[in-house]
């Protein structure tokens, strides 16, 4: 098996699909993200890359009382969205959480953890000696610590970004950096009529 691994970092991944959309004058409640077709948008950016493991990287939610139908339609979209990515051969992780805030007289989710189980992941399979590359679709500066420990011990790390707003941070930081165009999201992502 080939030791090129994808890590998505989904709650970062969905934040700056959403960017797209807004910036592309899509209307988002037409689009069905819990379908997105990742093979069909990473199939082109990453060809000639054989890639061993796909791993899809959520926050665990929880029921909130206060904000029952959030709660209710969050619950939904990322069961039927872990249902869509492991039909299509993802391995979906649950790390860390989502909780609500209240921020003035607003309650807020906010995710918490996912990247540093990403951080653990990589190293550990560096260390195992199970990951050659590490093909990262994530625009979280916190993970630079973890790129700069891989390069390190002779693993290639890819940035998998977004011609909206890439991080720069990342792109310096790893050996390659590959953009996704706005053009291939709207293309992969699932219309409702």
């Amino acid at each position: 098996m080939s030791k090129r691994i994808l890590f998505i970092d989904g709650e970062n991944f969905f934040h700056k699909v959403t960017e797209v959309l807004k910036e592309e004058g899509s209307d988002k409640t037409k689009v069905d993200l819990a379908s997105i077709d990742l093979n069909k948008l990473f199939k082109e950016p990453l060809k000639g890359f054989e890639i061993g493991r796909k791993i899809f990287y959520v926050a665990k939610l929880h029921f909130h009382p206060e904000t029952k139908k959030k709660s209710e339609e969050l619950i939904r979209f990322q069961r039927k969205l872990r249902n869509t990515l492991v039909d299509h051969g993802y391995e979906f992780v649950i790390a860390g959480n989502v909780r609500a805030q209240r921020v003035d007289s607003k309650i807020v989710f906010r995710e918490k953890g996912v990247d540093v189980k990403i951080a653990v992941d990589l190293i550990s399979l560096s260390c195992k000696k199970e990951l050659e590359t590490a093909i990262l679709c994530s625009s979280d500066s916190d993970l630079q610590p973890a790129i700069a420990e891989l390069k390190e011990r002779s693993v290639e790390v890819v940035y998998v970004g977004f011609e909206t707003n890439p991080n720069k941070g990342l792109a310096y930081t790893t050996n390659r950096t590959i953009l996704f165009r706005n053009s291939e999201i709207l293309d992969a992502c699932i219309v409702r009529s």
